[in-house]
């Protein structure tokens, strides 16, 4: 069995990740859904393996300020997942948690709180599926919350990001309630849990 490198991936491989990507992000919509209790529905998700350095500017700048959820994945599959959202959008997420509306421009400790959680679920339901697919163990550590500019946020895991390979999953999904919300999820599993990935779906390399 040859090494996988991302660059070797065929469009069959990649077919497949794009799949795991929309159930992923399916699933995470209907966790936010039962969470804001009311209905949310999905654009289809768009799909795009990319270098680091691509990242901010294929969603929406480097200068944005976002929200961004970092965890690390422990099990079958190592690596790490981001989910990032824009701050207004994310403010516009945490009035409807908590049922007020969300004041001033910096997040209160309770806003801050709704959103980590936000995060987790919906970090946890992308992930939950991707174990219910392959039938791989995928454990989250705790997520860490900042906020700041995408290219801040970005930087931050970046050296880690390097050493897994040098392009990631990148899942863009808009989620509308009153208003249309731009959701990204970044998967960046090392090269092995690629191969393990595939081989569980029964995809020989």
């Amino acid at each position: 069995m040859s090494e996988l490198t991302i660059d070797d991936m065929s469009n069959e491989y990649f077919d497949v990740l794009k799949e795991l990507g929309n159930i992923g992000a399916g699933n995470a919509t209907t966790a936010l859904a039962q969470m804001m209790q009311c209905k949310v529905d999905m654009s289809v998700p768009r799909v795009q393996l990319l270098e680091f350095k691509e990242l901010g500017d294929a969603m929406v700048g480097e200068e944005t300020v976002m929200a961004g959820i970092y965890l690390a994945i422990e099990g079958d599959i190592t690596g790490s997942i981001m989910f990032l959202l824009e701050k207004q959008a994310a403010k516009h997420l945490v009035g409807k948690l908590t049922g007020m509306e969300s004041e001033g421009e910096e997040f209160s400790e309770m806003e801050y709180s709704a959103l980590k959680e936000v995060g987790n679920i919906m970090t946890g339901a992308y992930l939950n599926s991707l174990s219910s697919i392959t039938n791989l163990v995928i454990s989250p550590t705790v997520p860490d919350l900042t906020v700041d500019m995408a290219g801040a946020i970005l930087s931050v895991p970046a050296i880690e990001f390097a050493a897994l390979g040098d392009r990631m999953l990148l899942i863009q999904t808009q989620f509308f309630d009153e208003m249309v919300l731009d959701g990204y999820f970044i998967l960046i599993p090392d090269m092995d849990s690629y191969g393990r990935m595939l081989r569980a779906l029964g995809i020989g390399l």
